[in-house]
C-alpha cells in the first residue's frame, strides 16, 4: 500500500474523528460519542503505520495532531469528577428534561389523574379507598395520621433513629423508582401501571386521613420532602416511557438500537430522578419526622417547591450554565 492508497482508505475516518472532536469543543453533544476511544486507538495505530512505512511529515503531523487532541478529549473527565459533576446537575440533566418536556406532561397527567380521582372519591365511596389500601395499611395510617396520633412517638417506634427511618426511606423509594423505569421496557406499559397504581394509592391514603384522621398530621409531615419525591417519581418515569416509546415505535433503526439510544438519552433522567428520591428520604428522616414548628415545614415545603420549577425551567440556559470541557 503506498501513501495515496493509505490516505484514500483511512481519509473518512480521520475526518469524522475530526469533525467529533471539533464538535465537543463547541460543547454540542453528538449521536456518536461512545465511538470516540474507538477512533482514537485507529488514529494511534494509522499514526504509527504513517510513521513506520514513512508516508510523508504532511500525513505523520496531521495524525499526531488528532491523536494529541483526542487523548486530552478522551482523559480531561477522569480528572474533573468535581466538574462533571456541577455540568451534570448545571446543564445536563434540566436541559434533558425540558427537552422531555412532553413526557413529563404524560407521566403528570397518568399520575395526578387517579391520585386526584381516589381523593374525591373518599367522600363518597369509602369502600374503594378502604379496599385498596386494606387492613394493615390503614392501621398504619391511622397510627400516624389518626385523630389522636403522635406522628414523631409512632415513628420512633417502628424505626427507632433517625438514620433508619432514612434507610427504611431509601428502600422505599428506590424500590418504586426501579419498577417504574423498569416497567419501560415492556413498551411503557410496565411505566404507565406503576404511576397509575401509585396516583391511586397515594390519592387513597390522602382521602382515608381526611375521613378518619387528622390531615394536618400528613400534610406538615409531607410538606418538606414532597416536591422531591413526586417530582423524582416523574422525572424515572420519564426515562421509563422514552424506553418504551423506542420499542414501540423505533422508526428507522432496529428494536435494539432504538433501546440504546433510548436508554442513553433517557439516563440522565433516570440518574436525576433517583437523586432526587434520595434527597426525598434524607429531608423524610431528618427533617419531616421531626417535633419541628408546623408553619415552618410548611414554609420549607414551598420553598423547595418553588425551587424545583425554578431549577427545571431555567437552570442550564445560555452560555452562562455551559461550563468548561
Amino acid at each position: 500500500m503506498n501513501r495515496h492508497e493509505f490516505e484514500n482508505k483511512n481519509g473518512s475516518d480521520w475526518k469524522a474523528f475530526e469533525l467529533q472532536l471539533e464538535s465537543s469543543k463547541g460543547k454540542k453533544s453528538t449521536l456518536d460519542s461512545h465511538k470516540l476511544p474507538s477512533r482514537f486507538r485507529k488514529i494511534c495505530y494509522d499514526l504509527s503505520l504513517a510513521q513506520y512505512r514513512m508516508f510523508g511529515q504532511q500525513i505523520c503531523d496531521r495524525l499526531n495532531g488528532l491523536a494529541i487532541v483526542g487523548y486530552r478529549q478522551i482523559h480531561r473527565k477522569r480528572s474533573a469528577f468535581g466538574e462533571g459533576f456541577l455540568r451534570f446537575f448545571l446543564r445536563t440533566f434540566p436541559v434533558a428534561f425540558r427537552r422531555e418536556w412532553k413526557l413529563f406532561a404524560v407521566v403528570s397527567f397518568v399520575f395526578l389523574g387517579p391520585f386526584f380521582a381516589m381523593w374525591c372519591s373518599a367522600d363518597k365511596e369509602i369502600q374503594w379507598v378502604q379496599a385498596l389500601l386494606g387492613a394493615e395499611a390503614m392501621s398504619d395510617i391511622e397510627g400516624m395520621y389518626g385523630k389522636e396520633a403522635d406522628s414523631v412517638e409512632y415513628l420512633r417506634q417502628e424505626h427507632g433513629s433517625n438514620f433508619m427511618m432514612f434507610a427504611h426511606y431509601i428502600n422505599n423509594n428506590v424500590g418504586i423508582d426501579f419498577r417504574i423505569f423498569a416497567g419501560g421496557i415492556f413498551f411503557g406499559i410496565g411505566t404507565l401501571f406503576f404511576l397509575i397504581y401509585n396516583g391511586l394509592y397515594l390519592g387513597a391514603v390522602v382521602g382515608y386521613v381526611e375521613y378518619s384522621g387528622d390531615p394536618e398530621l400528613l400534610w406538615k409531615f409531607v410538606a418538606g420532602h414532597s416536591s422531591f419525591e413526586l417530582l423524582g417519581m416523574l422525572v424515572v418515569g420519564m426515562a421509563g416511557l422514552k424506553v418504551g416509546f423506542a420499542l414501540l415505535a423505533p422508526g428507522q433503526f432496529t428494536r435494539g438500537e432504538a433501546l440504546t439510544r433510548a436508554g442513553r438519552g433517557g439516563l440522565p433522567l433516570l440518574i436525576g430522578g433517583a437523586c432526587m428520591t434520595t434527597l426525598a428520604a434524607v429531608v423524610e428522616g431528618f427533617w419531616s419526622s421531626q417535633p419541628i414548628d408546623t408553619n415552618l415545614k410548611y414554609m420549607v415545603g414551598i420553598a423547595f417547591w418553588i425551587l424545583h420549577l425554578l431549577y427545571f425551567g431555567f437552570v442550564g440556559r445560555g452560555r452562562a450554565w455551559n461550563l468548561k470541557k
